[in-house]
């Protein structure tokens, strides 16, 4: 069954420096990296020690409010360094990687299985992290049930993965994800396409939606907000699209492959396309091999919108499928706020000349275009945020900590991501995203 959602909404950014639809293999990581931060509010325990060797799938740590939801290795290997930080909080877990070595097995599950038989399988192989919930964008708690579990299968976003390109060839083990998954909720699962040539159109057990507009058009918060909003007291869960491959093999052949297909573009890569690489694998592995223009560029591991910056040297994040190079805007523009504007993308008229040209592609770097500054009412945000939320009253109760008012505004349904576009046209310079952050986590301690 599909349904059609329609956005207005919202702000397309085209960057030049796609990926070409080549898959490359690329050298191999020597090391994996796996760091606990990705896993948000979650304090590690770990189960092996520096020099242990392991299998892939092999049990790394687990969490310390939730004993059963265990992080495990991509590859096999040994680990080599258990980085730490200030109090002794573990940073990074350092696996130097062995290609040759075994993997865990723990046997195919019969397509009979039973939803505490789906979910105690999740667990025991180490892919319950890819499960994650709203309201507070964490893991999921294995102990809830979910009113409905939503996937995000068109990727709208600036230098976008193509992820019906990515996920070519693996239909069943999206249908094996997509239906054990759906016997986990009442409300059955919901993914959103693009186009009717969608890889998700045939799937089985679960609900398909095209959606059509410009970014987020794409986000799994659109698809929430537009088909199953999110009340008090209720839960939902997320699931990324490449995510479903890591839980249909596992569920297909009991083992936990922690193989990505990620898309290297930017600017500044001389030939973007894809690589076949792994979870935590080196940033330099694939960025060198596909080539870097200058030496003054940032790193960006994730959508370039919302991902993370990494060192030349550092590692792909646990659930990034993008990584992105772009000239460091560290420059300073003279009297760049008082002239016209042919190179930068902005939803305003005032200056500004790129809503004459929507197809065109640019070159942007991260320079921020101006100071952080008080909130400046200009009704930009509202522009380009398709939620039935208000984002400048959402982001003002969360930097008072009004409790209340977050509720009453829709803050259980909401995930940083989804303002990291008010973030990019925000004139006042203000962090969207690590508001929303400091919200959820404030309603976390103290409404649970």
């Amino acid at each position: 069954m599909s349904k059609d959602i329609r956005i207005k909404k919202g702000l397309d950014i085209r960057l030049v420096g796609e990926a070409e639809k080549v898959i490359s293999e690329g050298p191999r990581s020597r090391t994996i990296t796996i760091r606990p931060s990705d896993f948000h509010l979650v304090t590690p325990k770990l189960v092996v020690k520096e020099g242990a060797a392991l299998q892939a799938g092999d049990e790394i740590f687990y969490s310390k409010s939730k004993e059963e939801i265990k992080f495990v290795s991509p590859v096999a290997g040994k680990i080599t360094e258990i980085k730490r930080g200030a109090r002794r909080v573990i940073t990074e877990i350092v696996i130097e990687a062995d290609y040759t070595g075994g993997t865990r097995n723990l046997g195919a599950l019969a397509t009979s299985a039973s939803a505490n038989e789906i979910k105690a399988r999740l667990l025991e192989g180490g892919v319950w992290p890819f499960v994650k919930q709203r309201p507070y964008d964490v893991i999921a708690n294995p102990d809830s049930t979910p009113k409905a579990i939503f996937v995000s299968g068109v990727n709208t976003g600036p230098l976008a993965a193509d992820l019906d390109f990515v996920l070519a060839g693996k239909e069943q083990a999206l249908q094996a994800a997509v239906s054990a998954l759906a016997k986990l909720t009442t409300g059955g699962v919901h993914i959103s396409k693009g186009t009717s040539a969608s890889i998700f159109s045939n799937l089985s057990d679960v609900t398909v939606h095209t959606v059509k507009g410009p970014h987020p058009s794409g986000n799994v918060g659109t698809l929430i907000n537009k088909t199953n909003p999110i009340n008090k007291g209720e839960v939902v869960w997320t699931v990324g699209a490449q995510d479903l491959i890591v839980i249909g093999e596992l569920l297909l052949s009991g083992t936990f492959n922690g193989q990505r297909i990620i898309s290297v573009s930017g600017a500044s890569v001389k030939a973007p396309k894809y690589y076949r690489t792994m979870i935590g694998a080196e940033v330099s592995t694939f960025a060198y091999d596909a080539g870097i223009d200058g030496d003054n560029n940032r790193f960006i591991s994730g959508n370039v919108l919302s991902g993370h910056k990494v060192a030349p040297d550092g590692a792909l994040g646990f659930y990034h499928t993008e990584f992105i190079v772009i000239p460091e805007g560290d420059d300073y523009e003279f009297f760049g706020w008082n002239k016209p504007v042919f190179n930068k993308i902005s939803p305003s008229r005032a200056l500004t000349f790129s809503w004459l040209q929507p197809k065109k592609k640019y070159n942007l770097d991260t320079n921020t275009n101006g100071e952080h500054r008080a909130f400046v009412v200009t009704g930009n945000y509202e522009e380009v945020f398709p939620l039935d939320i208000y984002p400048m009253q959402i982001l003002k109760a969360c930097m008072v900590q009004d409790l209340d008012e977050m509720e009453a505004l829709g803050m259980y349904e909401v995930a940083p991501e989804d303002f990291a576009l008010t973030e990019f046209i925000c004139v006042s310079k203000q962090p969207h995203q690590e508001i929303i952050r400091k919200g959820l986590d404030l309603m976390y301690k103290e409404i649970g």
